[in-house]
């Protein structure tokens, strides 16, 4: 198999320095690299000490209104309401489990 010709480095061909950006340019890449810092930092890693003991005592308040509204026959835990007690129950029960949702 016959050899290529090897070519002559021409210094005209060699690679040219870039020119430096402008300002412009300089100050649209910092506020993007800022940007993605401030939100990469202010992502929350783990969720606060608080956020656990909250979401399981609503779910436990939750059930326990539930709970007393049938053995009570509508009549606690809020006196009045009757069956919108239930209604209480579980939106509270939500609450807790919505937080689930966020807890990490």
């Amino acid at each position: 198999m016959p050899e290529s010709k090897k070519r002559k480095k021409d210094p005209d061909d060699a690679p040219k320095a870039r020119p430096s950006a402008t300002k412009a340019a300089r100050e649209r890449t910092s506020k993007k690299s800022s940007r993605r810092n401030r939100t990469a930092t202010s992502a929350p890693g783990t969720s606060p000490r608080w956020w656990a003991p909250t979401m399981v005592t609503l779910m436990i308040i939750g059930l326990v209104c539930v709970v007393m509204t049938y053995l009570m026959k509508g009549e606690l835990p809020v006196p009045g309401l009757g069956n919108w007690n239930l209604a209480i129950g579980f939106g509270v029960m939500l609450c807790g489990f919505f937080m689930t949702l966020r807890w990490r």
